[in-house]
């Protein structure tokens, strides 16, 4: 070989070792959507979403309210007393489970399941009336939050007047009877969307929600049972008439396409369990994070979380299911990729399963969540390295000497920086950072330590313990 080609050649080898062993903390000139979590360039191959995110989104928390049992009245009067104190520990967004009146035939329990709609355009008198109700929102906007309510598409009460009005919007059996989509789903009964009746009825009444009471947006209970074309014309017709922001109770690619800013991370939460049940790894936890990756558009929002009201209800608290890791898991979810989502009571360290169909008031007490959650969710606002979907950095897997007991990332937005490192075992831990990754200076959030990192630098986590640094 020449040696000018032979210089060549030595080049082009030098160049492509360079790209391969480039320490993943090289100065940001901004946000990388094509970095893999090992902070290589990853192949894009993921789907595009025509969705377009209220510009409001970008750095919100999202906290769930139940509001039969939020205070002692259970009402939208007794939540507005909360108000104040949830803009303070840093909520934007407060999704409302169904605020519209319950069935009586075949109800649960003695004040049954929000989720058994007998009219779609009203309130339930439980909670207030109409106008308490506009007042809340109008209250809620004041003070520089956002609202939206669950929204229950799939099926109604069996008490309904649609179903003397146009049976024919309903599910039938082979005897002609309605039915619930469900078995243990008794008190509903399954709406038919090949009826364009009930799609028109359905879109409009989801229209007159934001338009008539100027709500933000729509949690869609159990999504994946109403057809998609529906999800995508209701987003189309609700942005003539404002900027919505839409979650989808289901997880899968296809709800961002056109309908949907948030899906749930489902297989988050059911591998959190896991890893504290001793089942599932760090390891585990960087694989399924890369896979998730693959397979949603590069803005998705997904919404992490420990807890909602069917976890809290049915299979256990975050204190059941996650025993002593349950706070390391809830700055877990607050600081990846996506939104974290608060249900109520998580911040006064609620240890007990809310009654589904019964009155059972939280017990507002003094809690170190609190001040956990307050911390975590203003440092979510402040770093725009937190923020979400495409306004935010991307995770960058930060190799430590144990990568199968400890998951370590970076996130990245400009010159902001936010590394995080979690022991994701019962066991304390003494890791190392390789290779120089995220080298500089940060303040450890929680305790505002000055902490130089550099190659080699070893952090000492106690079971189920982390490390919080900010860095400019």
């Amino acid at each position: 070989m020449a040696r000018k080609e032979r210089r060549g050649w030595l080049l082009l080898l030098f160049l492509l070792i360079v790209l391969l062993v480039l320490p993943s903390c090289q100065p940001s000139r901004g946000h990388h959507p094509g970095t893999a979590l090992n902070g290589r360039p990853e192949i894009e191959a993921r789907p595009v979403s025509q969705v377009v995110h209220p510009e409001w989104s970008r750095d919100l928390a999202i906290y769930e309210v139940n509001v039969r049992q939020f205070s002692p009245e259970g009402t939208f009067q007794g939540l507005t007393a909360h108000l104040d104190r949830l803009k303070e520990m840093g909520v934007g967004i407060l999704w409302l489970m169904p605020v519209h009146p319950i069935g009586q035939e075949n109800r649960k329990g003695t004040l049954g399941s929000y989720y058994s709609v007998r009219d779609y355009y009203g309130i339930n008198p439980e909670f207030g009336t109409p106008e308490e109700f506009r007042a809340l929102v109008d209250r809620i906007h004041e003070m520089g939050l956002y609202v939206i309510i669950d929204w229950v598409a799939n099926h109604s009460a069996w008490d309904n007047p649609l179903t003397t009005r146009y049976p024919d919007w309903y599910m039938r059996d082979s005897q002609g009877q309605f039915f619930p989509p469900v078995p243990d789903w008794s008190d509903v009964i399954d709406l038919n969307y090949n009826s364009p009746g009930l799609r028109d009825y359905m879109a409009g009444a989801m229209a007159y929600w934001v338009r008539e009471m100027d709500i933000d947006g729509f949690r869609c209970d159990v999504a994946a049972m109403v057809p998609m074309d529906f999800w995508d014309r209701v987003r189309r017709e609700l942005e003539q008439i404002k900027p919505v922001f839409m979650l989808a109770e289901a997880e899968g690619p296809e709800y961002h396409h056109r309908a949907f800013d948030m899906t749930y991370a489902w297989g988050l939460h059911h591998l959190l369990n896991e890893i504290a049940a001793g089942v599932r790894t760090a390891g585990d936890l960087g694989r399924y994070l890369e896979a998730e990756r693959q397979r949603y558009p590069a803005g998705a929002f997904r919404m992490n979380f420990t807890s909602n009201h069917d976890e809290n209800s049915w299979n256990g608290t975050v204190f059941e299911r996650l025993g002593e890791s349950a706070e390391v898991m809830a700055v877990l979810t607050a600081v990846l990729e996506g939104m974290p989502l608060i249900y109520s009571g998580q911040e006064a360290g609620l240890d007990h399963r809310l009654e589904f169909f019964e009155k059972d008031l939280i017990e507002w007490r003094d809690h170190p969540f609190a001040e956990l959650y307050t911390t975590l969710l203003h440092l979510k606002r402040e770093h725009r390295a937190l923020w979400n979907g495409e306004w935010g950095g991307r995770i960058e897997r930060v190799a430590t000497s144990d990568d199968e007991a400890v998951f370590a990332f970076l996130r990245r937005r400009g010159d902001d920086r936010i590394l995080a490192v979690f022991n994701l075992t019962a066991d304390p831990r003494t890791i190392y950072l390789s290779e120089g990754e995220c080298a500089g200076a940060y303040r450890e959030v929680f305790t505002s330590q000055e902490i130089d990192l550099r190659e080699g630098t070893s952090l000492i986590l106690r079971p189920w313990g982390y490390g919080l640094y900010s860095g400019r």
